[in-house]
């Protein structure tokens, strides 16, 4: 018994059926593409970080003059040969859960260890690129706290040692982009799609 149609009727139903398929498979195309897309720019946001922090591994610091130098020093020296490992293997996978954790807990490592060695060189920014608020600084009670336009409160900035809002808007950018392609790969029928091709979601940066 074939399984073919032996209709017109059922023929236009299967192209229909051919087109809407491939129309859905080059829509999330083109999304997991943005989101690759996104990560190269953080990812060379990322870097720059790096090397700002690296650059300044030879320069003394303010925290130094009254703790025991080598500590700092050191902290940030294993903080940063960390970073540059996991930035190059998430290179190679930037859309895996796993890749994208350990670099977010070695970018955590690496803020923290400079946070620590430098307090007063550090600097926060809104999604938009503009000024936060110096980073460190406790909030009040009654700060402002920002919200999306959902409404629902937003995450707070990241503290970055190099004084540019470039890392800052590159991750806000690349998780709007993660955020857009796990919706789409997550909505029906289009989830059929990426069941039948193996599109798997993306984890943000956070």
């Amino acid at each position: 018994m074939s399984v073919l149609p032996d209709s017109l009727a059922g023929w236009i139903v299967v192209a229909v059926l051919l087109f809407w398929f491939v129309g859905a498979y080059n829509r999330l195309v083109r999304l997991r593409a943005s989101v690759l897309q996104a990560y190269a720019t953080l990812d060379a946001a990322l870097a720059r970080q790096l090397d700002f922090v690296q650059a300044s591994l030879s320069a003394p610091s303010v925290a130094e003059e009254s703790t025991e130098p080598a500590v700092g020093a050191s902290s940030l020296q294993a903080a940063t040969t960390q970073m540059a490992t996991l930035l190059g293997a998430t290179r190679q996978r930037p859309l895996e859960a796993g890749s994208m954790s350990a670099l977010a807990t070695a970018l955590q490592v690496l803020l923290t260890a400079w946070q620590r060695r430098h307090p007063d060189a550090v600097t926060a920014f809104h999604p938009d690129g503009t000024l936060s608020r110096p980073a460190g600084q406790a909030t009040t009670a009654n700060a402002l706290v920002p919200v999306t336009a959902t409404g629902a409160i937003a995450a707070e900035p990241m503290a970055w040692p190099e004084p540019s809002a470039a890392a800052e808007i590159a991750r806000t950018q690349f998780n709007l982009a993660v955020a857009s392609y796990n919706a789409a790969i997550a909505q029906f029928p289009a989830l059929l799609v990426a069941w039948a091709v193996r599109l798997r979601p993306a984890a943000p940066l956070h």
